[in-house]
């Protein structure tokens, strides 16, 4: 098991991620992805838009990252979006609270708790600044915003902010996107973008930053018809970490199906319930340690109001259990506030089998009589008069109905209001959907497939590392080496093999520096899943010319033809074959690695 600085150092030097503007002293938060990194970090993204987006048969969007006030407002992001933070009176440094907390006590969710609650529990364990080290006593712990604002336009007149979750992307723009689905549910919206949360204390690389890509799936359902194929995932075995039993002193996982959680009412909502399933398989299909894996369930104090249900997948990283994914059932609150904030339609009209006939309480307020009265106001009050019927129709059973409008009370008589029911037939009715939604964050998901697929061993008498990665998201698929470099047979064949692999659609690089155990040993350590060596005896052959082809894990190796070695390891990474069915097809071949 690695640990995170030797995740951290070996991700530095071989180029995948490291901090950004290092030239400049760097800045918290911020890390740029380097070759293998960006590679990495792509192929997983394209794993989950595989599964997630090509075969749930959703549709993608592309949001931009900014977007105006008014947006921030309905989602409740302007008021509840905070973290806790407590300021050292000593040297000024800003420090998350419920972090502080949670590195000296027991408590695993200090965030659940209210603000006094942790300003007391840094007290009675005298925690002190990790800056400074003066004690953080008496000290207060406020909220702190976490979403970057900014100004679109010159002047400052339209406030906007950094989107803090792609979801809002989906969120506001459903009415143009329903029209796409044309207004049939249930249909799923994805998309995968950055994100940005001025976070107090960035820290642990990649798990905690300011910049960062989500992966989001809306799952928009009629709640009282939709229902997810539990039958794909029913036997998808799963270690759940329920709610119930955190609770417990002696809690512990529930090692069930997906199937058997639901039957026992463990995962309360089935759509939920399905996007474990799935999720569970795509993480294995990754490369994440099973071992290392697990779903928690949310504590009520830690579940957004509106969510009934809320799941995240956990992966054990460094000894620590770090949220990557979250799955939630959210609800209609997400399109009912936009709906009640923005200028369109948030719903769907859901036709009927057979027209029905119901009673409707209307209002038809006399304007002639609420203009003079009321004024500019009049058409205010004769929509808060038709929302009140619609809303409490005995509010009209005497001579006078109160209504309120731009926060000011007034009284209309009920003669004026015009109220009265009615009966009407209808073909259907407009519905707010609800939404399921599954999110994960890539970067964190992209350190755990580094930290899980570390490993250390000894070939040939040296120590070697190298990262077990899936060759689905390996960022090189096939290192191609010449054995010398000094014979152009052997490196124009060898660059014809390159050029051949990519034109495959296969990632391939070209080495012919350093003897061939050095090779062998800088793609293991970014890797690659195989090498490809050509040498003299594959050359100078009476018969086909050939290869020789290298298992990074086992570093087993196969001598192969040449003109089967672009089918051969296309099928191995598309699956159809695994490197075992090779070494049982062609011959083995025994080498030193280290030196060869």
């Amino acid at each position: 098991m690695a640990d995170t600085q030797a995740i951290t150092e070996l991700s530095k030097r071989r180029g995948f991620f490291f901090l950004s503007s290092d030239a400049y002293g760097g800045v918290a938060g911020f890390y740029t992805f380097g070759p293998q990194g960006a590679a990495l970090k792509a192929n997983v993204e394209s794993a989950w838009r595989d599964r997630y987006t090509v075969k749930e048969g959703n549709r993608e969007i592309e949001a931009p990252t900014i977007m105006p006030e008014p947006v921030f407002e309905a989602s409740g992001h302007l008021d509840g979006f905070n973290d806790m933070l407590v300021e050292c009176a000593s040297c000024g440094e800003s420090h998350r609270a419920d972090h502080l907390v949670e590195d000296v006590t027991d408590i695993e969710d200090a965030e659940a708790l209210p603000n006094s609650e942790v300003a007391d529990l840094i007290a009675d364990h005298d925690i002190h600044c990790p800056n400074c080290g003066e004690p953080l006593a008496g000290q207060a712990v406020e909220n702190f915003n976490l979403m970057f604002s900014t100004d679109i336009g010159p002047g400052g007149d339209q406030p906007g902010y950094l989107r803090p979750e792609t979801a809002q992307g989906i969120f506001v723009e459903f009415p143009r996107l329903k029209e796409y689905a044309r207004n049939q549910l249930p249909f799923g919206v994805t998309q995968i973008g950055r994100a940005y949360r001025n976070e107090i204390s960035p820290r642990k690389g990649l798990v905690r930053v300011r910049e960062f890509t989500q992966a989001e799936l809306e799952q928009f359902i009629d709640p009282e018809e939709d229902e997810p194929n539990l039958d794909a995932v029913a036997d998808v075995e799963v270690r759940l970490y329920s709610a119930e039993e955190q609770n417990k002193d002696d809690g512990g996982y529930l090692e069930t199906t997906i199937g058997e959680a639901v039957e026992a009412g463990v995962i309360a909502n089935e759509w939920v319930a399905y996007y474990l399933g799935i999720s569970q398989e795509w993480y294995e299909r990754i490369g994440v340690d099973m071992d290392r894996f697990r779903f928690r369930q949310h504590l009520a104090g830690e579940r957004a109001h509106y969510a009934s249900d809320c799941w995240d997948a956990e992966s054990e990283l460094g000894g620590d259990w770090v949220e990557i994914a979250g799955f939630a059932y959210r609800g209609d609150y997400d399109l009912s506030k936009h709906g009640e904030y923005g200028d369109d339609d948030f719903t769907v009209f859901k036709q009927y089998d057979e027209p029905k006939t119901v009673e409707r309480a209307v209002v038809d307020p006399d304007m002639s009589t609420l203009g003079p009265e009321f004024g500019g106001a009049a058409a205010d009050i004769a929509d808060a008069l038709r929302d009140l019927a619609a809303r409490d129709p005995d509010a009209f059973d005497g001579d006078e109905v109160t209504v309120d409008a731009d926060g000011e009370t007034y009284t209309v008589s009920t003669e004026v209001a015009d109220f009265r029911v009615e009966e009407q037939t209808e073909s259907g009715e407009h519905i707010t959907p609800h939404v399921v939604e599954p999110s994960f964050g890539v970067g964190r998901t992209v350190y755990t497939v580094l930290e899980h697929a570390y490993r250390e061993d000894e070939v040939a008498g040296e120590e070697r590392t190298y990262l077990a990665l899936e060759p689905e998201v390996a960022p090189t698929y096939v290192g191609v080496f010449p054995l010398v470099g000094n014979d152009e047979r052997l490196t124009d064949l060898a660059t014809e093999l390159v050029r051949d692999v990519r034109e495959a659609g296969l990632s391939a690089e070209y080495d012919d520096s350093g003897n061939i155990g050095r090779r062998y040993r800088r793609k293991d350590e970014i890797g690659t899943p195989f090498c490809v060596t050509v040498d003299r005896d594959g050359v100078e052959s009476e018969g086909e010319t050939t290869v020789t082809v290298r298992e990074r894990d086992t570093t087993a190796q196969i001598r192969l033809p040449v003109d089967a070695l672009v089918d051969e390891l296309t099928a191995v990474r598309e699956g159809r074959k695994t490197f075992d069915d090779l070494l049982d097809s062609y011959e083995r071949v025994d080498a030193d690695t280290a030196e060869a």
